[in-house]
C-alpha cells in the first residue's frame, strides 16, 4: 500500500471558539472542508517507510514546538497494469 506523508501548520482557535464549538457539539477543525496548510508532502511506498519518514520529519523544530503535525495517510494499492490478448 502507498503512504502520503504530510507536514501540516496547526491553524491556532481561540479560546471562545473552542467553548462555543464544545457547547454546539460541533467540531472546530474539519480536513474535508478547510485543510491546513502544507509545508511538506513526501510519498512512500510502505507502511515501514512512512512510518520512518514520519520519525525523520517530526524531529523539525517546528513540529517539535507544536506549530506543526506530521500526517500519514494511506492512499491505496498501486494500480496494477493488465495486458489483455490481442483480438
Amino acid at each position: 500500500m502507498r503512504y502520503l506523508i504530510v507536514r501540516t501548520d496547526i491553524r491556532t482557535a481561540a479560546d471562545i471558539d473552542l467553548a462555543a464549538t464544545w457547547a454546539g457539539g460541533g467540531c472546530l477543525r474539519n480536513e474535508t472542508t478547510a485543510p491546513e496548510q502544507r509545508r511538506q508532502t513526501v510519498h512512500a511506498e510502505d507502511r515501514d517507510a512512512a512510518l520512518l519518514l514520519a520519525r525523520a520529519l517530526s524531529t523539525v523544530g517546528a513540529v517539535r514546538a507544536g506549530r506543526q503535525r506530521i500526517k500519514v495517510l494511506p492512499l491505496g494499492e498501486p494500480r496494477r497494469r493488465h495486458r489483455h490478448p490481442p483480438g
